[in-house]
């Protein structure tokens, strides 16, 4: 968006605000449907990424999939209108009871763990049909905290146990319906999936039932001016023309999937805040921000990068600074970045915002969480408003006769 359109959004809105352009989300959704034109293609939103009901539904207008990882988001996706056919649930560390509840609801099942896979099959023998998850160890992943493809990742049933798994499959008669994979996130190189796919089809060869392969996703984004990201375009015709391959010699033409979420919604959203202050010492110029990591932790969990402009100033000169929010502990966003020059309330806007920003804010500090607005038609909607302060103190139990 212009700095202008921007801009008026801060005013009616105020800041911090997130801003989603719907059309970004359905221009990369299709960008990777025709990527794979030919196929059998389910891609699956991951909505860990963004659960906005407001997203999920428009993911579900567009033909979507749901990628799910608790038993929250199944119901979250259900809500929005999805289908439970069309909805997939990879759990990692939950209960069998929470398994249990997925099974009811109707979803699809994805299992990573030998120990659960046997309690699946004890519990539903052939009736429900499972999809298992393989680590393939590949480390592949733009930080150490998002790759979960090695062989020390709590993810996945590893490669090497797949004669374990087959004796398991065999003896409870369990009905495996799909194979996953996921190696991790902002993976540029196609070659890692390439390489990956190699050993999931492989392994395919061990399960007679398959109606689909999924290979989850890690697309990498570009965050920086002139950075690159993932050649869909090269990845579709290379992994389509190995995957035909594949289902002739199958016997059958399976569903290829992904579960992209980062890749859907990142570049769609764009964080606004005013700046409260600008401090200099002796050796920086700190910009002053009206938030902080509890709403926009990237930066300091996965020390990550996001442009930021002055759109108050946008043709303004360049000066360094670095950017710091108001949570009562280290809380930067920038460090030593050029930006056009800031004053005290000017509007900087953060891209790249739409990914695992929102999704994983807090109350830290007793801060309230921002409003979240999607661009649809043409016009602005509030999909969530601002919080108050009695929305903090609503699940508190008042126990004030104790004083």
């Amino acid at each position: 968006m212009k700095s202008k359109a921007l801009l008026q959004l801060a005013e009616e809105f105020g800041t911090p605000l997130f801003v989603y352009d719907a059309d970004i989300m359905e221009s990369q959704y299709k960008r990777l449907v025709n990527a794979f034109d030919g196929l059998k293609l389910n891609i699956q939103y991951a909505c860990k990424a963004l659960s906005n009901q407001a997203v999920l539904q428009h993911f579900n207008a567009l033909g979507a999939g749901l990628d799910t990882v608790s038993i929250e988001e199944v119901q979250l996706g259900l809500r929005a209108g999805f289908t439970p056919d069309r909805i997939i649930y990879t759990p990692n560390g939950v209960s069998f009871e929470e398994i249990q509840e997925a099974v009811k609801l109707g979803v699809k099942i994805n299992i990573d763990n030998l120990v659960m896979l046997e309690k699946f099959g004890s519990e539903y023998g052939s009736s429900y049909p499972v999809c298992v998850r393989m680590n393939p160890h590949i480390v592949a992943g733009g930080n150490h905290k998002i790759q979960v493809g090695h062989i020390d990742s709590k993810f996945g049933i590893s490669i090497h146990q797949t004669r374990h798994l087959t004796r398991i499959i065999e003896a409870y008669k369990i009905h495996v319906n799909g194979l996953h994979m996921h190696t991790g996130s902002d993976i540029l190189d196609v070659g890692v999936f390439l390489q990956g796919s190699e050993l999931l089809l492989e392994a395919a060869f061990h399960f007679k039932e398959l109606e689909y392969v999924d290979f989850g996703s890690g697309f990498k984004v570009a965050y920086k001016p002139n950075d690159v990201s993932t050649n869909i375009e090269e990845l579709g015709a290379k992994l389509t023309e190995r995957f035909k391959a594949f289902c002739k010699e199958y016997g059958k033409d399976l569903e290829l999937a992904f579960e992209p979420g980062k890749f859907l919604v990142s570049e769609s959203g764009t964080f606004l805040c005013k700046v409260n202050v600008i401090k200099q010492t002796t050796a920086t110029v700190f910009a002053g921000v009206d938030t902080g990591f509890n709403h926009f932790i990237r930066p300091m969990f996965y020390d990550s990068y996001h442009h930021i402009t002055n759109i108050s100033n946008p043709e303004g000169a360049e000066r360094i600074y670095t950017v710091v929010g108001y949570i009562c502990e280290t809380d930067t966003f920038a460090w030593d970045r050029k930006i056009t020059e800031i004053n005290e309330n000017d509007i900087l806007a953060f891209q790249n915002a739409g990914a695992y920003v929102f999704a994983m804010s807090s109350n830290y500090n007793s801060r309230l969480k921002p409003a979240e607005v999607l661009l649809k038609n043409s016009k602005a909607h509030l999909i969530t408003r601002r919080q108050t302060l009695e929305d903090l103190l609503v699940n508190q139990v008042d126990v004030s006769h104790l004083f």
